[in-house]
């Protein structure tokens, strides 16, 4: 195993800009482009604070997830939303091509960079999850996503969770919640194509009831969340 750990940071649905040649697939459609379907409201912002804090390099999309969703696997029923599952197969081919194999092959690139200047990456995938969902309210404010089968992986999440709360007692932390940490994702795709010993995938998860002004989080929480994870490297 590496000596080392490298953080890598990636926030696929951090905003929801349509592109030029697709706007008609988007026309009169701004509540839309403006709800959590459109894109992880916060979760760029965070990123950035993290990646930042950590020295870190950071992959980004600001494009609409309602194109393509990034953090789908190509065979997923969920790539294309109601705006584009109707496109012909060339014109969703052409779509795959211009975004969504370009923002996926510079991920695993950058990670596969890193590894082999041998460092273990902790990929840290940042997101943002509705405070309601289909009528029920979820009980958390943040969620630690992973696989419990890889233990370094489970054992990384518990050690940050547990820094957590005790720095931020009011915090309520979740393991794989509010979504499992082995379903479909762009770190599920990474974890089955890498080593456990060179890779540990993790979704983080924040719930949009904590956003303030301008959709970003509470200054606490991100200092918090940074200084925390600076103390898991620095302890390795």
């Amino acid at each position: 195993m590496a000596e080392k750990r490298q953080l890598f940071v990636s926030c696929e649905h951090g905003g929801n800009r349509v592109p030029q040649a697709y706007q008609e697939l988007f026309h009169d459609q701004e509540e839309l482009l403006s709800s959590h379907r459109a894109y992880d409201p916060g979760a760029l912002s965070l990123a950035r604070v993290l990646a930042e804090g950590m020295a870190a390099r950071l992959k980004k999309s600001q494009t609409t997830r309602l194109l393509v969703d990034l953090n789908r696997s190509s065979g997923s029923h969920s790539l294309f939303s109601e705006r584009t599952k109707a496109l012909k197969k060339r014109d969703k081919k052409q779509l795959l091509a211009a975004h969504y194999l370009p923002y996926r092959t510079a991920v695993s690139e950058s990670i596969r960079g890193l590894i082999a200047s041998d460092v273990q990456v902790v990929h840290l995938s940042v997101h943002s999850f509705t405070p309601v969902l289909h009528g029920d309210e979820r009980n958390a404010d943040l969620g630690l996503l992973y696989n419990p089968a890889f233990r370094e992986d489970k054992t990384f999440c518990r050690s940050w969770g547990g820094q957590l709360k005790e720095r931020l007692p009011d915090l309520r932390v979740r393991y794989n919640y509010p979504y499992r940490g082995t379903a479909d994702g762009l770190v599920r795709t990474l974890r089955n194509k890498l080593e456990q010993k060179d890779y540990l995938g993790i979704e983080l998860e924040i719930n949009q009831r904590l956003l303030g002004k301008k959709n970003t989080f509470p200054g606490a929480l991100m200092s918090g969340l940074l200084e925390t994870l600076q103390e898991m490297f620095v302890s390795d």
